[in-house]
């Protein structure tokens, strides 16, 4: 029986007589079978059926999405000489070490003989039978106005940059250079964020829609990792992104939206600032949800930026009073901003107990958490705020910080928020911007 029939035969049995029947081969055969990914992969790994232009593959951290990738790759290359893929990753730096050359990259899941040979220095992989597949960053759109490709493998689309619509122009230039073939297609793989470019391919004819949990790949992977993080984000809207996959859209009638904190984000601040500033907005008791801690800056440029999200979960007094001190000694903070409605001159205790030197400044809220927030949302719609990176629990807070007050985000309280809102007032509000506040030196 040929290699081909071998495995026809296997896929037509049932899970655990094709184990018997794997055990019945000698090791040559199994060997070659080894590398037969229909054999191994689960459904949804598998490309559709059918005639689509675009499979998106939109799953939780650990699901097999990169596999899925560099095997449809492999299998594109292998059977279509005239192939001309594009590789896009979010960096090119991502795209040679997760793409090609990780450990469920293309020269990973290739076997030694029909391994393509990759050139760093030209960005391409060429298959002995003539394919090839260029790698591309989508920083960098402009790259890919002009070259044609026959396919494409787009990977964690949902992470690439969306400063000044660079992510969807980099998804558009390659679009309008699929024309190669008779059938040009693109695979996407990506965990889920709600960012413009990934609303986009959703809404896209011919569409292919696959989607998956973390826990759908629990055989491949250490189960102490799913034990944790579940554990630690199960309940989160962080945790239903990140493992289940799962598309968080923005609530109806929230301050912010993750298109606006989309608007706002740039991959790297500036070396240097004008200020630091740490908001600390301390728990009300040891049971509360979080201590949080943001760090912000004053840009030359005149722009606040967030630079860090330190907060720790169900912190003891002197924990979180030793991540405030760390975070203020690493940033070199000119100002710490802490909350003392809760606590009061215990907030100010563990904190000189802590460092010393801190320079703190301790504040008292005459209003809201939402009716605070409201002058700095209003800084983030007039573009004088940037996030330096990305801090999915501080956005996820942020989101759910409802106009005309409410709360409806993770946790019982928006204490990273609330940080933040701190410290962007004391960057960029002044003592005579809102809210006000009653300070204590």
């Amino acid at each position: 029986m040929t290699s081909n029939g071998r495995l026809r035969y296997l896929l037509s049995l049932a899970p655990d007589e094709r184990l018997l029947a794997l055990k019945s081969l000698s090791e040559a055969e199994r060997e070659e079978l080894a590398w037969h990914w229909r054999l191994w992969a689960r459904e949804q790994q598998i490309a559709p059926q059918g005639d689509w232009r675009t499979w998106l593959v939109m799953a939780g951290r650990g699901f097999g999405k990169t596999r899925a990738g560099a095997e449809w790759v492999r299998t594109v290359a292998t059977a279509n000489p005239d192939a001309r893929i594009a590789l896009v990753g979010a960096s090119l730096g991502e795209a040679r070490a997760v793409m090609v050359e990780g450990e469920s990259g293309v020269l990973a899941v290739s076997p030694p003989r029909r391994r393509p040979r990759f050139e760093p220095s030209l960005r391409r992989l060429t298959w002995r039978n003539g394919a090839t597949a260029t790698l591309y960053s989508a920083l960098e759109p402009e790259a890919l106005r002009g070259p044609q490709h026959s396919h494409a493998w787009c990977d964690e689309i949902a992470k690439w940059d969306n400063v000044g619509g660079r992510a969807e122009a980099a998804w558009d230039n390659l679009a309008f250079g699929l024309r190669l073939g008779e059938m040009p297609r693109v695979l996407a793989t990506t965990t889920p964020r709600a960012v413009p470019l990934l609303r986009k391919v959703l809404n896209a004819d011919g569409l292919e829609l696959t989607r998956g949990r973390s826990k759908d790949n629990a055989d491949n992977l250490p189960p102490r990792f799913l034990r944790d993080m579940r554990r630690t984000y199960g309940k989160t809207a962080l945790g239903r992104q990140e493992l289940d996959g799962e598309l968080i859209e923005d609530i109806a009638g929230a301050l912010w939206t993750r298109g606006l904190l989309e608007q706002c984000r740039e991959s790297a601040a500036p070396a240097t600032h004008s200020r630091v500033v740490i908001g600390v907005d301390p728990p009300a008791s040891a049971n509360g949800d979080a201590c949080g801690i943001v760090v912000a800056a004053l840009g030359g440029d005149g722009l606040g930026r967030v630079l860090a999200d330190a907060s720790v979960r169900k912190p003891s007094p002197e924990c979180w009073a030793r991540a405030v001190a760390s975070a203020a000694q690493v940033w070199q903070a000119d100002r710490v901003v802490a909350e003392a409605n809760q606590g009061g001159a215990m907030v100010e205790t563990v904190l000189r107990a802590a460092d010393l030197s801190l320079p703190l400044r301790l504040v008292r809220a005459s209003r809201g958490k939402v009716a605070r927030a409201e002058p700095v949302v209003a800084l983030y719609e007039a573009g004088r705020v940037r996030h330096a990176g990305t801090f999915p629990e501080l956005e996820d807070e942020l989101c759910g910080l409802m106009a005309g007050g409410g709360y409806e985000g993770p946790g019982r309280s928006p204490d990273r928020a609330d940080a933040l809102v701190w410290a962007m007032t004391e960057l960029m509000l002044g003592r005579g911007g809102m809210p006000r506040v009653w300070v204590g030196e």
